[in-house]
């Protein structure tokens, strides 16, 4: 049996849970999740509660809404809430918003 010492370098716990995130597959999952918060938070709460599903595909943003008329109002705005939410990301992750 050997006694070498293992050499420990700290790491940020931010770099650690990005390998761990690249390594189990977890990034789209997360992804996912962040784009509905930034939904949210771009929209407010009266948008959102007419929102039944978000899905985020590739760098295509597909929303589906139960009212007509909002549906309608917000392709008037649809850069403006894309650029919110790129900027909510961080990161330039949509690209496109379908509102169904």
């Amino acid at each position: 049996m050997s006694n070498k010492k293992r050499s420990f370098e700290p790491k940020a716990l931010q770099d650690v849970l990005q390998q761990i995130t690249a390594q189990k597959n977890l990034a789209k999952g997360l992804n996912e999740v962040k784009v509905k918060q930034a939904w949210v938070n771009t929209v407010g709460n009266n948008v959102a509660q007419y929102t039944t599903s978000i899905q985020l595909r590739g760098k295509t943003l597909y929303v589906n809404l139960s009212s007509a008329p909002l549906r309608e109002e917000l392709n008037y705005g649809k850069e403006k809430i894309l650029k919110h939410l790129n900027d909510a990301l961080g990161f330039d992750g949509i690209q496109k918003i379908i509102l169904r």
